[in-house]
């Protein structure tokens, strides 16, 4: 602990910094309750500050292996919940997280598409879940599903990664573009769940559901 406290701010944070940010993002993709696109930017941002010419590559690097080390995994418990007559906790976790609408169009769109879905996924407001569900119903082995990923991840860590950029340029201090980059995040993360819920109740109704005037 005494050397760490001698290290430099930048040296501090890297050494703090990588480990937490691949924990945060693989805990993310297993159980899809932490904001990893969050994550990912406010590290950009605080690589985006840093003297260290390499910061903003090793950010990338980490989130995108640790992205993709999360999917496997979670889609190798799914694959062994589908393989058993009762299933399993993990299995039961993932088809709760795809509603039956969204897992119905990620199985025509992956029927029409394949590995493009996939790699989409990730870019989509909670379309990763159901396209991994989709994928593991219509038994995709565990090396087709890994091909497909390995682009989705880069993609994935790329754009949050711009995220954070966009953000932290914004500001002198990190801390104002970590801010930034969060709410920004978040706001790009809940946007389409909030209009979907906006428009459920302004539905029309369809022309037969009222009687005709007689």
């Amino acid at each position: 602990m005494a050397q760490l406290a001698e290290l430099p701010p930048e040296s501090t944070q890297q050494a703090v910094g990588y480990p937490s940010v691949f924990l945060l993002v693989t805990l993310g993709s297993l159980v899809p309750v932490v904001p990893t696109g969050a994550v990912v930017s406010s590290a950009a941002v605080v690589a985006f500050h840093q003297t260290a010419p390499l910061s903003m590559l090793y950010v990338f690097l980490v989130a995108s292996f640790a992205a993709f080390l999360g999917d496997i995994s979670l889609y190798w418990l799914g694959r062994r919940g589908v393989g058993s007559k009762n299933g399993s906790r993990w299995l039961a976790a993932i088809r709760r997280h795809a509603p039956p609408d969204r897992l119905e169009q990620a199985q025509t769109k992956l029927r029409e598409h394949r590995v493009s879905v996939l790699v989409l996924s990730r870019l989509v407001p909670a379309g990763r879940i159901p396209v991994m569900l989709a994928c593991l119903l219509g038994d995709w082995p565990l090396r087709r599903f890994a091909r497909g990923d390995v682009p989705a991840c880069l993609a994935w860590a790329a754009t949050y990664q711009l995220i954070g950029v966009l953000g932290g340029s914004l500001f002198d201090e990190a801390w104002e573009g970590v801010l930034a980059a969060v709410v920004l995040t978040l706001v790009v993360s809940g946007a389409p769940a909030l209009w979907r819920r906006l428009r459920r109740p302004g539905r029309p109704e369809s022309p037969g559901s009222e009687g005709r005037p007689t």
